[in-house]
């Protein structure tokens, strides 16, 4: 096994270091007819990495265009496709890496933008499940973060401000969510499968006895 850290990079690290040597070899090679052969082996090898592509449109034609990438364009062989042209001069746009202040963070901008759409929302049935949705997402968000426990609190508070005191938590919305115990402990749901172990067991021994 080979550890040799200077080796050149993968040109498509999707296929392996092996199917990169090979087309590397497959360059080497010193008659075209023998290329040709190899390079119809590797494809076959580069559709047996990646199966579940077969269905994808064009499937054969990304493969050999994939090959003459791996080889630079250096693999002289008869394709049965032309050989992709890569214009270098046109680069895609850089992405901007959205710059946006968040108040909570461990809420996150989406909870923000939720509560937007709450408090512009004028049928008040739909307005109270948004408003239910939004408290037990912040509230499961909040026991992510704070391993103790949600701070109901907060949470109120929180949607006070980001809201500027228009979005209201009902009394059925708290009793509903945040009443609730979304995250047991570990110790607890090791106590529930334990039980469930057993009473599973005292099940099957009455069948048996009524079998006998």
């Amino acid at each position: 096994m080979e550890y040799n850290t200077s080796r050149n990079g993968l040109i498509l690290p999707e296929y392996g270091r092996n199917i990169q040597k090979m087309v590397e070899e497959a360059i080497t090679l010193p008659t075209r007819e023998e290329r040709n052969n190899a390079a119809q082996t590797i494809i076959n090898i580069m559709g047996n990495v990646h199966p579940h592509l077969r269905d994808v449109s064009d499937f054969n034609h990304k493969l050999w265009d994939h090959l003459h990438v791996m080889a630079s364009f250096k693999l002289d062989i008869d394709s049965p496709y032309p050989i992709p042209v890569i214009d270098h001069s046109v680069r895609p746009k850089r992405i901007q890496y959205p710059n946006k202040n968040i108040r909570y963070k461990h809420f996150g901008v989406i909870i923000e933008d939720l509560i937007k759409l709450a408090v512009n929302e004028t049928d008040a049935e739909k307005r109270e499940q948004f408003t239910h949705s939004i408290v037990n997402q912040m509230r499961k968000s909040y026991m992510i973060w704070a391993r103790e426990g949600a701070n109901d609190e907060a949470i109120f508070n929180a949607i006070q401000e980001l809201s500027q005191g228009r979005l209201i938590v009902s009394d059925d919305v708290k009793n509903s969510v945040l009443k609730k115990d979304i995250m047991p402990n570990q110790n607890t749901n090791n106590n529930t499968g334990q039980q469930n172990r057993l009473n599973y067991k005292s099940k099957k021994r009455i069948i048996n006895k009524k079998h006998k």
